[in-house]
């Protein structure tokens, strides 16, 4: 049965780092008029003058339609918000969002995956506290930027509890290359996309110890497991962890080194602490930040999650790789589940 309605004619998006580029592009793309915000200057000259993102997408053209700015007042000729910046900036950027729109009711898609340091927030909870009055949805499940920006194929999951907004959405980033699912299950689809970072970390982990293709896939198996547990136990929908924006976002992170949180654990794999690795880089692994906050979450509702607890103390270097692959193989045996 098709979900799909009426598209937003207008859309802003805030984040011109890779994914919000490529994002951006592809609502153009689509026919939407669309107005790419970033917070530097640089990059927006860059745009507005080479048509390209040197510093995230480099190799990528940018539809000349694509409008870009410096100025969050952008949002307030906007039908849809695609907010795609750290999830640790999140709130702050919500914030000022709120203020520029007036505390307009707009229909914001959250395309940043995590959960926030210090509250343990999900991306829709931060959303409802910091612009209570706007309209929430995720975007999130299996999507490279360059993919995406370079028109491959790709499909994603839209939540929305609001299947009139969310089918909104559909139209809105529908190409012939993206194709968007329709979920009511936002709280999975939010677990699905943070917890996934954190697994990837340990894949990355395990390729760059070299310990072979079997260790990784029994990793990401017992790693699903270990997502499945938590997120079913919060309340998310089975169907959801088996889904886009669960098992197949948790297949592409874990598989590929253009995953930002795959190629950290990669480079901690070899011997390097996460704090050098995260310091010279330009962008974020989202994973880093949210596998002690997870780790936190789970003790609270008494889930086990070794893999979790694992990262979490590689991240802090509060343990060496050698230690934690012990700590896991020597872990009682247990019946599977």
């Amino acid at each position: 049965m098709s979900v799909e309605r009426d598209p937003f004619g207008s859309v802003y998006v805030a984040g011109a780092g890779s994914w919000g580029t490529a994002l951006a592009a592809l609502c153009a793309r689509a026919g939407r008029r669309t107005v790419l915000w970033s917070r530097g200057e640089e990059v927006a000259e860059d745009v507005r003058r080479n048509r390209v993102n040197s510093a995230y997408l480099p190799e990528i053209a940018l539809p000349d339609s694509l409008e870009v700015t410096t100025d969050r007042a952008a949002v307030r000729e906007a039908e849809g918000v695609l907010l795609v910046v750290p999830a640790q900036a999140a709130r702050s950027e919500l914030e000022r969002l709120r203020e520029a729109s007036g505390g307009a009711a707009l229909p914001v898609a959250l395309c940043c995956k995590g959960i926030e340091r210090g509250t343990g927030r999900l991306m829709h909870q931060v959303l409802a506290e910091a612009w209570p009055e706007a309209l929430g949805a995720v975007l999130s499940g299996p999507s490279f930027a360059a993919d995406v920006a370079r028109g491959l194929p790709t499909a994603v999951t839209l939540a929305d509890k609001d299947e009139s907004c969310g089918t909104r959405w559909l139209g809105t980033v529908r190409t012939e290359s993206f194709r968007p699912y329709y979920s009511p299950d936002v709280l999975g689809a939010e677990l699905g996309g943070a917890i996934k970072n954190v697994l990837a970390i340990a894949c990355g982990v395990v390729e760059g110890r070299g310990l072979g293709e079997s260790a990784k896939a029994a990793l990401m198996a017992r790693g699903f497991a270990e997502a499945r547990r938590f997120a079913l136990g919060m309340g998310a929908r089975p169907e959801t962890l088996a889904g886009l924006s669960g098992l197949g976002d948790l297949i592409l992170t874990c598989s590929s080194r253009q995953s930002r949180n795959m190629s950290l654990g990669y480079e901690m794999g070899q011997g390097r602490s996460a704090a050098d690795i995260i310091a010279e880089r330009r962008t974020v692994s989202e994973g880093a930040a949210t596998a002690p906050v997870l780790l936190g979450l789970a003790r609270e509702r008494d889930v086990e999650m070794p893999i979790t607890e694992a990262v979490a103390g590689l991240v802090a270097g509060d343990v060496s790789v050698e230690a934690a692959i012990a700590d896991l193989m020597s872990r009682p045996l247990r019946i599977e589940g």
